[in-house]
């Protein structure tokens, strides 16, 4: 079975949420129009990392955020993992949120970012998510999550161990760090026998460089495709009956001891 997957590789224009939804909108369309079932975007793209601006910028309760999606969904006939955004909620509290939608409009999965990023200063604005992201889109059962979260294999495990085949991560992920970035994905991929679709941004913010990579990876680790270090989209198609070939000899999921396990 055939899934076709298109990575929207986007710059984001820190602190200018009306730019940064016109590029998304534009990007959903020409993934639509060059035949792709499921669009995919970075993290953050309604602010960057405006994190001082905030209650300025932030999407109040996601609302503008889900109507575009919800729209562009339903009439380009796609599904999409839209990234994720900065949102504010009851209390002033803000949230990093990812929003996914089937190819109908309709809402299936919403994530907060579990794992906040302290280098980057998010702990001291953001409110840390509580709970996973599984969802399907065309059958095909998913799971998302955001950047850092890369870095905690046991928070992919146990969100993978509900059979999924296809992991989405959104990410701003800057250029130095960019080959622990490849590596990461490629072990997520490997560890839990999954699809890993993973999405960076490029450009600049006020403190930070960003180079792309965005990766699509199939579950041997093997890179299906890199988009590079410009904006693009990027589409590929993922064999998912390769699933089953991988899982059937190596049983992983099967043989784990969660008895000598934290």
């Amino acid at each position: 079975m055939g899934f076709k997957v298109a990575v929207a590789q986007i710059d984001i224009v820190l602190g200018d949420p009306d730019q940064n939804y016109q590029t998304v909108e534009k990007e959903i369309k020409a993934a639509a129009h060059a035949g792709a079932d499921v669009v995919v975007f970075p993290e953050m793209w309604n602010t960057g990392y405006a994190l001082t601006e905030l209650a300025r910028l932030a999407d109040q309760d996601g609302w503008r955020t889900k109507q575009l999606l919800a729209k562009a969904a339903k009439e380009n006939q796609i599904a999409v993992v839209g990234g994720s955004v900065a949102t504010v909620r009851a209390g002033g509290k803000f949230y990093n949120t990812t929003y996914v939608y089937d190819e109908t409009g309709q809402l299936v999965g919403s994530y907060d970012k579990v794992h906040l990023f302290g280098l980057m200063h998010e702990d001291q604005f953001i409110q840390a998510g509580d709970h996973g992201n599984v969802f399907e889109l065309k059958g095909v059962k998913s799971a998302s999550f955001i950047c850092y979260d890369l870095r905690f294999p046991e928070w992919f495990r146990t969100v993978a161990k509900q059979g999924v085949d296809v992991i989405y991560v959104p990410a701003e992920w800057p250029t130095p760090r960019v080959e622990q970035w490849e590596a990461l994905v490629k072990a997520r991929a490997i560890e839990n026998q999954a699809f890993v679709v993973a999405v960076n941004r490029v450009g600049h913010d006020a403190e930070n460089s960003y180079s792309g990579h965005s990766l699509i990876v199939d579950p041997l680790g093997n890179v299906i495709a890199n988009a590079g270090e410009k904006a693009s989209l990027t589409i590929a198609e993922l064999d998912l009956d390769q699933l089953k070939a991988v899982r059937g000899p190596i049983p992983v999921f099967k043989d784990r001891r969660p008895e000598l396990y934290d």
